[in-house]
């Protein structure tokens, strides 16, 4: 049988090259513990060389500084479409309460996992404030030992109201599902345990591991499906990346050190200047060339093309703006049935309920904000000019799709422009 000893180790160590060095660093701490427990496998002198040799560490921030796209911080346009598939679970009724307010604390806060699994029902405080308008505070145990649930020490995290109140709402499902389990419903957890589990820590009842809101943050938000426009594939995710993300996003919006730390839970600032040394000074140049080509991977676009008046449902709420097109062209309709109060037609490319119209003037859309964006950049506003990134893309991607279904129709019926009588209530009276 093969044994790990001293030769083996400093082969292997000679076989890595200088960024696979920190693999030996992963291993040595394994090939330790395997021979302080005296198992069979290892040599005695593989530790001792081990002590000796001098084992290189990771590279601290690579993920970070190179901005990977499968482990490194989520892009502005990815993390705005994970925003937007959550809410759309929401709506859609695709998700559990519990299972949203954990994926909320994950994006906005991004604490460890540990944290997440210390927290208590307790831990969320509520006020309203002279004028009437409701508080939330939500008590952030420290995690100050790697793995091990603590409520030493705490810091406050002020929330959304609206992700309060969905916070709140989740306790009152958790006090039902605990009552008579636990002694006191305000001390349990606030992400419990599926099922019993023995040797409960004091304290610590029902309270789950680590590991289990890991997974489960995990599987919650890859379950929405949201794709990378770097990639074209399904955004990985994890609560490491979401942390990266979170102190990447603060470094772009000027904050330093300090604040980056606080917000990490860092004890100091060592593993925080990472951020601010890899912060993009300037937002990526989006023209339309390249938009066209990062639209597919992306697929920003969550409606349906319809065919102009002949596709559109009558009672579809149309969709036009009085800068696009003749000013009466309709852009598409609205499947929702409902008052929505986000900017029209703009907003509507990454909404589920757009019906986008076949003659609709998108690629004048898109090249307005194409323009827009251009202005912003050269007055020097980066962050504001990125702001409609994922809606250029999705207008973008309906631009392609319209192309690809003209294409499709029989030639005569190319260019034909097809469009609805509106009336008073912009309701579409269809026309031959």
């Amino acid at each position: 049988m093969s044994k790990i000893d001293s030769v083996s180790i400093i082969n292997y160590r000679d076989s890595l090259s200088k960024e696979t060095k920190w693999y030996l660093s992963g291993l040595s701490g394994f090939i330790k513990k395997w021979a302080a427990l005296g198992w069979p496998g290892v040599e005695p002198d593989a530790p001792i060389v081990l002590d000796e040799m001098r084992v290189e560490g990771n590279r601290k921030g690579t993920a970070v500084r190179t901005m990977d796209p499968v482990e490194g911080p989520l892009t502005d346009i990815e993390r705005q479409a994970l925003i937007d598939a959550l809410k759309n679970a929401r709506l859609t009724g695709e998700i559990a309460v519990e299972d949203e307010a954990l994926a909320w604390l994950a994006i906005l806060l991004s604490p460890r996992p540990i944290q997440l699994a210390s927290l208590k029902i307790c831990d969320l405080k509520y006020s309203t404030s002279h004028d009437g308008i409701p508080t939330y505070v939500l008590r952030v145990p420290r995690a100050k030992q790697r793995g091990k649930l603590a409520r030493d020490e705490f810091f406050d995290r002020a929330l959304l109201p609206e992700i309060g109140k969905l916070i709140s709402h989740h306790i009152a499902e958790v006090e039902k599902r605990l009552k008579g389990f636990v002694p006191d419903v305000s001390s349990a957890p606030l992400f419990p345990a599926v099922r019993d589990i023995e040797n409960w820590l004091d304290g610590f009842e029902w309270h789950t591991t680590a590991d289990n809101i890991g997974g489960r943050i995990t599987f919650i938000l890859e379950g929405l499906a949201v794709h990378s426009e770097r990639t074209g594939e399904p955004l990985n995710i994890f609560p490491t990346r979401l942390r990266r993300t979170l102190g990447t996003h603060a470094a772009i919006e000027g904050h330093g050190e300090l604040l980056i730390a606080a917000l990490l839970d860092h004890s100091d600032t060592q593993n925080a200047g990472v951020y601010v040394e890899a912060r993009p000074e300037i937002v990526e140049r989006i023209d339309k060339a390249i938009a066209m080509r990062m639209a597919p991977l992306a697929q920003a676009f969550a409606g349906v093309l319809v065919d102009g008046a002949f596709g559109a449902d009558e009672e579809d709420y149309l969709i036009s703006d009085p800068r696009y097109g003749d000013g009466e062209q309709a852009v598409g309709g609205c499947g929702s049935h409902s008052f929505c109060s986000l900017a029209a037609p703009i907003a509507c490319y990454t909404c589920r309920h757009f019906r986008p119209w076949l003659d609709g003037p998108h690629e004048e859309i898109l090249d307005g904000l194409l323009g827009e964006r251009d202005r912003l950049m050269n007055e020097g506003s980066a962050r504001i000019a990125s702001i409609n990134d994922r809606t250029i893309l999705a207008v973008a991607q309906v631009v392609e799709e319209c192309k690809k279904r003209r294409s499709a129709l029989p030639e005569a019926a190319r260019g034909v422009n097809r469009r609805a009588i509106l009336t008073p209530d912009r309701r579409p009276m269809l026309t031959p």
